[in-house]
Formats: structure tokens, C-alpha cells, sequence
């Protein structure tokens, strides 16, 4: 025990062995989905030759990964951050490199931006640029991640929803159905949100935990009165006030036999004879751009909300966890699960007290066990899961105090990085979007000398994000 509390300092960062094991806990069940959500959106697309992947493969592959990067970052990082397949990442793998190429092409394009990002950490650029950023902007990235993660939650479980461009309304979101709240789901989810948010404000130790466990056994309960299919059943028909993702009932059968069929199923050549050497590279920087930030916009949220930065915004030994989490992304193309990065839902666990990589240990294990116990994933639906998120987002939220709004040059690109992560569904666009408007107001300001070179170079960078389709017609790519 002794060892143990040296090796991940539990004692020195204010935690216990049990704190540990509780947050891990909490990480998992809150992240768990991805081991049947991942599988659904890249084995429902098409590569260029008309293939789909397995999707029991798909589910072994997300798992495995996600327990072997997770236990790593315990391991070196010691940090409670748990790593899965990226939501976002894998859709662009799925629909956007897929349909230009086959599938072990795309995961080759995978590999390689993982590859390229463990370069830019072994430089040390990574890490230096996480450490230019000022202090304000890594706390409207702290708060921008807040409004972020609780609109996921609202809009995983159907309380907020998107109103289709039929609909005749400028307005792009509404409360439940056309206005209304309906269907037992969303009761399951009111439910859960006001029983976490009464623990937490309580001080109750594992709050979300606890959270989480008590609306899924409500969940399963009333389903078993009441009987609601999921939203999209046999045929595609789409139930609204169906569960969004999971139906919580007890499975059938509690075991399932993991399939590795996918794993080393990538080519790192395929791309370059499919779209060429210019739209290769091209691809891979946007996938790299994308996963880049979203690793440091969710280290500092995470980091901050845990108490685990220094006084200048930097968490230290960051350089262990960007490494694993480059290695993570090579790793997820390589078992054609998509690019593995560290999850924003770690909040979940460091809200319930976890400090140290113990806890990342605890959630690889429990993915570990899910490899065999893939049905049971399934109980958890995401208006249990959902709760949780919505209540991390107020904690990451309380940090916009800090934020000095009196000061415009800091204001006003603070402002933007805060509302464009929620507004454009994309931790990514905001960064990018927060250090384009700082360095512009502080060179308008005539105060350029104040920018980091580094932050002028990324700046540049976003640019080309920003501008990517007119930059591929500019070089001719189609």
C-alpha cells in the first residue's frame, strides 16, 4: 500500500485508495456508451468498395483499446484521465475518409496523425505550446468545456433536441419534442439530474457515482413496467420518445466472446494510391488539428476542475499524458477503432474526488472486463449517463469568474472560445477561434510582442483549418 501511495502520490494529492476506485468507477460508467456507439456509427458506413466492418470486431477493437490506453495513462501519466475512440473523429473517419478510400486506408491515415503527434511531443512542441497559452484562455477553455459537456448530456437524452430544416423554424434546438417534454426517457433523465445535482450540493461522497448507478436501476425498473423500445428500432423506424441509445433491461446473456479480427487491419500506403499525396496530407493535418486540441482543451478542463494545475495554468508532467494520448490515436487506427484520445466524461470521475492514475487503471480494467461483458454495457442507457455530464458542465462552469472581462484584448477571445465549443459542437473550433482573435486584437492593439511565437504559429495553423476547402482547391484537391 505503501507503493502504491508513493508511485501515484495518492496521500500527496489529497486523495484515498477509495476516492480512487469510486472516480474510476464513475469515468467508466459515464463513458461506457462508446463501446456500442462507436461500433454503430463506423460500421454504418460504407467504404469505397462498398464494405462495412464487422460490428462485433468494432466493439472488441473499442474496448480493447480504450482499456490497454487507459491502464497506460495510469501507468505514465498519473492522471485520472481515461482515453476511448474520439466522437467526432471516428464520424470523419466514417463518412469522410471511408468514402474516398477502404477502410484499411483510412485507418492508415489514422495511424499516421498519431504518429505525427507523438513526433510533436517528443520535440516538445506539444507540450510548449500547451504552456504558452495565457492563463485566461486556458480558463475559457475550462468553462467553454463546461457549456459543451452539458449540452451532450441534454442532448443525449432528448431534453434538448434538434429541430429538423422541415420544420419550417429558424430556431436549430427546442426543449423535447416540438416544445414539449415527452416520453418516460426524459423523466429517467429529470430524475437523474435533480438526484445528482442533490448529492453534490450536499457534498455526498461519490455523488455521481451514485448518480448514475441509482437512475439506471430507476431506469430499468420503470422499463420493465412500462416497456419503451429504443428510438430506432427494426427497419430504421424512429420511436422520439424512445431511449436514445441503450434500452435498460437485463440482457439475455451477461457474456459475449471478443472478436480481434481488426486488429493490425490498417494500411499506411493505401491513402496515398487512393487520393494522393497531397489530399493524404492534407487529411491527416485536419485529423491531427483536430485531435491536437481537443487533448489540451480537455487536460485543462479536467486538469483545472481536479485542482491540478500549477499557478500558471500547467499541469505538471503533461508531457507523459500528451504522449500517451498521441500513442492512443496510432493505437486506435492500428485496431481500426478510430483515434483513441482522453475523454472530456474523465470529468465525471475528478469530480468524485479521483486525483491520480490509479483511478484511469480502475476504468481500463472495468473496459477490460467489458470485452466479455459487452451486453452488459448495454443496460446503461444514456439518459442515466447523461446527468452526470450536465453537472460537470455547472462545476468546469464556475471558473468564468476567474476570467478577467475588463480587459477586451483577453475578454473578447475568451468570449469566443467559450461560446463557439458549445454552439459549433466542437472543443477544437473554439480554441481555434480564441487564438485567431488573440493574437489579432493584441497586433491591432500594437501590442504584437506580447504574443508568443508559439501562439502565432498555431494561430496560422487554425487558419488553414478554418480555410481548408478553399486551401484544397487552391491546391487543386477535390
Amino acid at each position: 500500500m505503501e507503493r502504491l501511495d508513493r508511485f501515484f502520490a495518492i496521500t500527496a494529492r489529497g486523495s484515498t485508495l477509495e476516492t480512487e476506485l469510486r472516480g474510476g468507477l464513475a469515468t467508466f460508467f459515464t463513458m461506457a456508451y462508446i463501446v456500442v456507439l462507436n461500433p454503430l456509427i463506423l460500421s454504418g458506413a460504407k467504404d469505397v468498395g462498398g464494405h462495412h466492418l464487422n460490428q462485433a470486431q468494432l466493439a472488441t477493437s473499442t474496448a480493447l483499446v480504450a482499456a490497454a490506453m487507459t491502464i497506460l495513462m495510469g501507468i505514465v501519466g498519473r492522471y485520472p484521465f481515461a482515453l476511448a475512440a474520439g466522437l467526432g473523429l471516428n464520424g470523419v473517419v466514417a463518412f469522410q475518409l471511408a468514402s474516398q478510400m477502404s477502410w484499411p486506408a483510412a485507418m492508415g491515415i489514422v495511424v499516421m496523425e498519431g504518429l505525427v503527434i507523438t513526433a510533436l511531443v517528443a520535440t516538445g512542441f506539444r507540450e510548449a505550446v500547451f504552456d504558452a497559452i495565457p492563463m485566461a484562455l486556458k480558463q475559457a477553455i475550462s468553462v467553454g468545456i463546461g457549456l459543451f459537456i452539458a449540452l451532450i448530456g441534454f442532448v443525449d437524452a432528448g431534453f434538448v433536441r434538434r429541430n429538423p430544416d422541415a420544420a419550417g423554424t429558424p430556431v436549430p434546438l427546442n426543449l423535447g419534442i416540438g416544445g414539449r417534454l415527452l416520453g418516460w426517457p426524459t423523466v429517467v433523465f429529470a430524475v437523474g439530474l435533480l438526484l445528482t445535482s442533490v448529492l453534490v450540493a450536499r457534498r455526498v461522497r461519490g455523488a455521481f457515482l451514485l448518480g448514475i448507478v441509482g437512475t439506471t436501476v430507476f431506469a430499468i425498473v420503470l422499463n420493465s413496467i412500462v416497456h419503451v423500445p429504443a428510438q430506432f428500432g427494426a427497419g430504421g423506424v424512429f420511436n422520439p420518445r424512445g431511449w436514445g441509445l441503450n434500452v435498460p433491461a437485463w440482457p439475455h446473456h451477461v457474456f459475449d466472446t471478443p472478436d480481434f479480427g481488426l486488429l493490425g487491419k490498417f494500411s499506411l500506403g493505401g491513402s496515398f494510391s487512393a487520393v494522393g499525396t497531397v489530399s493524404t496530407i492534407l487529411l491527416v493535418f485536419t485529423l491531427m488539428l483536430a485531435d491536437f486540441f481537443d487533448t489540451m482543451g480537455t487536460v485543462v478542463g479536467v486538469g483545472a476542475e481536479g485542482g491540478m494545475l500549477d499557478r500558471n495554468g500547467r499541469l505538471p508532467g503533461v508531457g507523459r499524458v500528451l504522449l500517451v494520448d498521441s500513442l492512443a490515436a496510432a493505437a486506435g487506427g492500428a485496431a481500426s477503432a478510430s483515434s483513441n484520445t482522453t475523454y472530456i466524461e474523465s470529468a465525471a470521475g475528478v469530480a468524485d474526488g479521483a486525483r491520480t492514475g490509479l483511478a484511469s487503471i480502475v476504468t481500463g480494467g472495468l473496459f477490460l472486463v467489458a470485452l466479455f461483458l459487452t451486453p452488459l454495457v448495454g443496460v446503461v442507457p444514456y439518459e442515466a449517463a447523461s446527468p452526470a455530464l450536465v453537472v460537470v458542465g455547472f462545476l468546469l462552469m464556475t471558473q468564468v469568474k476567474d476570467i478577467p472581462w475588463d480587459e477586451y484584448d483577453l475578454a473578447i477571445p475568451c468570449f469566443l472560445t467559450i461560446v463557439l465549443m458549445p454552439f459549433t459542437y466542437s472543443i477544437t473550433n473554439g480554441i481555434g477561434a480564441g487564438f485567431i482573435s488573440y493574437v489579432i486584437i493584441k497586433v491591432a492593439r500594437g501590442r504584437g510582442r506580447d504574443v508568443h511565437w508559439l501562439l502565432w504559429t498555431v494561430a496560422a495553423m487554425f487558419v488553414i483549418y478554418f480555410a481548408i476547402d478553399p486551401v484544397e482547391r487552391l491546391l487543386g484537391v477535390h
